[in-house]
């Protein structure tokens, strides 16, 4: 699609990547019905956000679909398409809250909800892709119910420390933050990989091969600065998209 044809929206390129995200997501199996959702900042303190609109199949959702969210703003639930209340508090309290997360992923993905589903929710590092997640997850203990307004607010606050962008949410899902829809996805698709290496590792009943915390943790640092692999991964399904005459970017 030219420039020249695009519609008249703000955010254009934001709202191209995260349609794309969707539209991979769905394709991946990591989305559930039209319950799940993904945000983006686009304000400075982060309390303006797009979002897919409400009960909108990831796969279908376009760029132009995607509406602005004000978190500080109850009235946006009376807008057209408005966000169910779960994502208005879940994703409000995340943007509100936590400032290092621009992005904001919430998916119920097949693997990672088994890992939330065991008493123990921890991820070990047994492989190289587990590693980039070591020391870097926080998990939620204490499920309350649907994530209203109160629960959007107390998921937000256990972010305390910004090294760490995953939270297993027990007996729920996850949400995964991030800066950019890039940055965030890729963390996304890499956190349900390792989930289901591990829990398919859990399955063989043989022991596991759990790395030393010096390798885990120097492999997390190395992930972390290895250059521009979150973008290219992005541009990657974009140009498949494009290929396969996808209208996500309209």
């Amino acid at each position: 699609m030219t420039q020249s044809n695009l519609p008249n929206m703000d955010h254009w390129q934001e709202r191209v990547d995260l349609a794309a995200a969707f539209r991979w997501t769905a394709r991946l199996n990591m989305h559930e019905a039209v319950a799940n959702h993904f945000s983006l900042a686009i304000n400075d303190d982060g309390t303006r956000f797009l979002m897919n609109p409400n009960q909108m199949h990831f796969s279908r959702i376009k760029a132009s679909d995607l509406i602005v969210v004000d978190a500080n703003d109850p009235e946006t639930l009376e807008g057209p398409d408005a966000p169910d209340p779960t994502a208005w508090g879940l994703h409000g309290g995340m943007h509100r809250h936590c400032a290092h997360a621009r992005c904001a992923m919430h998916v119920h993905s097949p693997f990672a909800t088994v890992l939330a589903s065991l008493a123990d929710s921890r991820l070990p590092p047994i492989d190289q892709n587990s590693a980039t997640f070591y020391n870097r997850i926080v998990v939620d203990e204490n499920y309350g119910g649907l994530a209203f307004e109160e629960e959007g607010e107390r998921c937000a606050q256990l972010f305390d420390d910004p090294k760490k962008k995953v939270m297993v949410m027990g007996n729920h899902g996850i949400m995964i933050i991030g800066t950019t829809v890039a940055e965030t996805f890729n963390r996304l698709f890499y956190f349900e990989r390792s989930c289901e290496t591990y829990i398919r590792a859990l399955q063989t009943g043989q022991p596991l091969r759990v790395l030393s915390d010096k390798i885990a943790e120097k492999t997390a640092r190395e992930l972390e600065t290895y250059p521009e692999q979150d973008e290219r991964h992005l541009s990657e399904l974009k140009a498949i998209l494009d290929e396969d005459g996808s209208n996500y970017a309209s």
